[in-house]
């Protein structure tokens, strides 16, 4: 009876998909509504060009800006759209995928990738690679290549640690179901052991942690590798006096052969394989920042293991799921739909989110709601990290039926018969800087050279071959990082994702052109609405600052609140918060994060958007040269990580930067416009909806007051941000360029 069930259960399942796909509730409500909410955006528009004031008539400019404006939020929302319309859900079923083919599982490479000890350092990447390392898949079939591009000793001496630790870890791991599989994580929660067996080897795994942890710590102090250490490993010898982090040959390093029955844990138990790679680097040789990184892994990675499948992590992404292989793996290998999928993006999720989400890192509805969206048209966008890649189609090739068997034994191998020293030796070749001189790596192979967003590129051109990417949102996040913890890294990181966007819509890769033909419009129009970040600051800008000034010249820009045109306007404004909160708290979010988050949009918009425009159209004039790529700090200070635990917005070390001025002189003329609306408004009632909407600017801005009049600590501003934040208002307030002529 016992096994006829079994075979049952068994058949049942291989008539079943591995995944399937629901679309969200709520879709048509949703359709109606936003119906509702264009046609209202049309009367404004319509309102604004017949009330257009006339030549030589008070705040005509400042009418016709505001009018511009309207227009491009207008444009913009109905992009948005495009990453709403049809938003839908997916679900792999991963012991569907065990009853069919766990004897035929594919080889999974796990790429780990981290370019400087400082800002990411050794302790922070081994947690990533020992994370992965333990993921719940056959160990024989697993190999994790971490890539240092800052070619550091030290980097690779924690790897080192981190092989040994792993012979203990791992077995650790598997024998206590451990969750989550990074060290330096799961020992810093509070865990209420009762089981004397666990109790045990817990302490003795922790010990050996600590020690570990210890030890690299101690020579990254020192700022020196012992003799008594270098001893250890001939893969020292790589480095000398005259290795720097730009000049240095390629080093490739095999720690751990997962093909030798020899590569085992503690308990007898075979290990994955582990690679070391610093890709060769060469004075005025183009090096291509994480896309020439990535490009020499999928190469080095093809000489050792050649797995069908690729997983990227950045190197503070740790594995929070030890099943995650093997639930991406239930879109591949789905018989009806998986030979059509290229990737299969998880959404980035932070581990040191507050409760309220000060910085609006964890961008909840984005994960909950768009990049849904742009999934459930087979075009989910690939965002560099937390993704899961089928090798043929991110090496360049077309989709075709025939990948359909290439995850069941189709992949060549290519290691067979060789030894570590023969595969260190070929994977250096294909790692050296020079290799890729007249090939089409960066171009029609491996990840897109030439833009700062190189992932979104990539990922749009594989989809105009034909193929199609799958976003998966699970319950439990697949991979948690970390997220700034101060507003100056936060702009910081903004800048570069905006500005490499935008460059992308300057590009030949424009979705529009680009995706002509090859990809549907929806998705065409929602890569467009990350692309326009930048330039969606202008009307920003305009929104933020116009409406003030003419308060303060005593010059109407909006209709009366007892006029019918007054209604289209305040239909919009409430239906885009009161969806925007409902939507917020039905992803999870607090009322106080998404008050959060609109502050940190609108400083988002006028600082960090708005230099990625001015420097993106600068460059496409000829005016500057190439952006640089730039490093996050992944290191707080225990005055800053306290301050950012208590959600207290840190504007940084950098406090007298630009972009806080600008931020101040903002908040500085809203508050000036508001206090002098408010005194005038009982004569001049048609001014309230001016002075509203000061007020809502006020009431953001209530962190940035705090910063330049009552707080005293390190993470306030300066007395200098304020002075010039003054100087610069006093010169805004008096400008006649928007309102010539004297109010009526």
């Amino acid at each position: 009876m016992g096994g006829g069930k079994g075979r049952e259960e068994e058949k049942q399942s291989v008539e079943l998909p591995l995944f399937e796909t629901n679309p969200r509730r709520g879709n048509t409500a949703y359709k109606l509504f936003s119906v509702t909410v264009f046609l209202a955006i049309c009367f404004i528009w319509f309102y604004r060009f017949t009330n257009i004031p006339t030549t030589g008539e008070a705040g005509r400019w400042a009418w016709i800006g505001m009018f511009i404006s309207e227009v491009f939020f207008g444009i913009y929302w109905i992009l948005t759209q495009s990453a709403r319309w049809d938003v839908t859900y997916t679900c792999p079923f991963k012991e569907r995928l065990s009853l069919r083919y766990e004897e035929k599982l594919p080889e999974v490479d796990v790429f780990v990738c981290t370019a400087d000890p400082i800002l990411e350092p050794p302790t922070l990447v081994i947690n990533t690679v020992l994370s992965v390392l333990s993921f719940n898949y056959p160990p024989h079939k697993l190999s994790v290549y971490l890539s240092d591009d800052g070619g550091s000793e030290f980097t690779f001496y924690a790897l080192l640690e981190a092989s040994k630790f792993s012979k203990y870890w791992i077995p650790f791991c598997n024998k206590f179901k451990v969750e989550p599989r990074s060290p330096q994580v799961y020992f810093a929660r509070n865990i209420h052991v009762q089981d004397q067996v666990f109790a045990e080897e817990w302490f003795n795994t922790k010990k050996l942690y600590e020690e570990m942890r210890n030890r690299i710590e101690v020579a990254m102090g020192s700022g020196r590798i012992s003799d008594e250490i270098k001893s250890q490993h001939k893969g020292f010898s790589e480095w000398n006096s005259k290795t720097t982090k730009q000049d240095h040959q390629s080093i490739v390093k095999i720690l751990i052969d997962g093909r030798n029955s020899k590569a085992v844990d503690a308990y007898g138990n075979q290990l994955p394989t582990l690679v070391y790679l610093s890709r060769e680097k060469k004075p005025g040789k183009p090096h291509n920042f994480k896309a020439g990184s990535m490009n020499a892994l999928i190469r080095v990675s093809a000489e050792v293991s050649n797995a069908p499948i690729i997983l990227n992590l950045d190197c503070d992404m740790y594995s929070n799921d030890a099943d995650a292989i093997r639930e991406a793996l239930c879109f591949f290998m789905d018989e009806k739909r998986g030979h059509e999928i290229s990737f299969v993006q998880h959404p980035q999720r932070y581990a040191n989110i507050t409760k309220n989400d000060l910085y609006g890192n964890a961008a909840r509805v984005c994960h909950e709601i768009e990049h849904a969206c742009l999934g459930s048209h087979g075009a989910a966008l690939y965002c560099g990290t937390g993704c899961f890649h089928r090798r043929a189609s991110l090496c360049g090739k077309e989709y075709s039926k025939e990948h359909k068997y290439e995850l069941n034994g189709g992949q060549e191998k290519m290691n067979d018969g060789r030894s570590i020293e023969e595969l260190e030796e070929a994977s250096k070749v294909v790692a050296n800087c020079s290799y890729e001189e007249g090939t089409q790596w960066g171009k029609g192979m491996g990840l897109v050279y030439g833009c700062l967003s190189e992932d979104v590129i990539t990922g749009l051109t594989i989809q105009c071959r034909g193929w199609k990417s799958v976003y998966y949102n699970p319950k439990r996040y697949a991979f948690l990082g970390v997220a700034p913890t101060t507003l100056e890294v936060a702009l910081v990181q903004h800048k570069r994702w905006s500005e490499g966007l935008f460059q992308i819509f300057f590009s030949k890769y424009n979705p529009i052109t680009y995706g002509f033909r090859k990809i549907k419009l929806a998705p065409q129009m929602g890569y467009c609405v990350c692309l326009l970040w930048a330039p969606i600051s202008i009307p920003t800008l305009c929104y933020v600052i116009l409406p003030s000034l003419s308060l303060l010249h005593h010059i109407s820009l909006f209709p009366k609140v007892t006029s019918l045109w007054f209604l289209p306007f305040a239909y919009v404004y409430a239906a885009r918060n009161g969806y925007g909160l409902a939507e917020a708290l039905s992803s999870g979010e607090t009322v106080k994060s998404w008050w959060n988050l609109q502050r940190i949009w609108m400083i988002r918009r006028t600082t960090a958007y708005f230099f990625a425009f001015f420097d993106t159209v600068s460059r496409q004039l000829g005016f500057s040269e190439t952006a640089l790529f730039t490093l996050t700090d992944k290191v707080m200070d225990n005055d800053v990580e306290k301050r950012y635990q208590q959600e207290i917005m840190e504007f940084g070390s950098s406090s007298s930067s630009l972009m806080f001025t600008i931020t101040s002189t903002l908040a500085l003329l809203n508050l000036l416009s508001f206090i002098w609306g408010a005194m005038k408004l009982g004569l001049a009632p048609e001014f309230l909806p001016q002075v509203s909407l000061s007020g809502v600017i006020v009431m953001v801005n209530m962190p940035v007051y705090e910063a330049l009049f009552i707080r005293k600590d390190s993470g306030s501003l300066p007395l200098s941000v304020l002075i010039r934040s003054v100087l610069a208002l006093s010169v805004v307030c008096f400008m006649p360029v928007f309102f010539p002529g004297n109010a009526k």
